[in-house]
């Protein structure tokens, strides 16, 4: 169980950042041309790699690749809706609930038995 919330733990600080690299310069460098936009982007994911990168490894001794998988996209939706709600000012959906059920449903069959 240690693993698995140390490995949660270190997917939510990657996350973080990858969603950063992946959507921040949307609002915060969208005057600029691209290609200042994915150096800065490029910069912020180096970061996300120097944790998701040892996320995955610890998370593979106990959990299988495709529990890995959707404990990893588990996350990146935990983390995207806050991100898109409050720093991106997007409006709350209910298909952000219905996204969230369908993730529901993928943990249970992935992790059963």
């Amino acid at each position: 169980m240690r693993v698995i919330i140390q490995t949660s733990v270190l997917l939510v600080l990657s996350n973080v950042f990858m969603t950063f690299a992946w959507y921040g310069h949307l609002k915060n460098l969208h005057s600029r041309p691209w290609y200042i936009a994915a150096l800065v982007s490029w910069g912020i994911a180096l970061f996300e790699y120097l944790i998701q990168v040892p996320a995955n490894r610890i998370g593979f001794d106990v959990l299988s690749l495709p529990r890995l998988k959707i404990l990893q996209e588990v996350i990146t939706l935990s983390v995207f809706v806050p991100f898109a709600v409050f720093y991106m000012g997007q409006p709350v959906k209910l298909d952000y609930l219905w996204a969230a059920m369908c993730l529901l449903g993928a943990v249970y069959f992935v992790f059963r038995g």
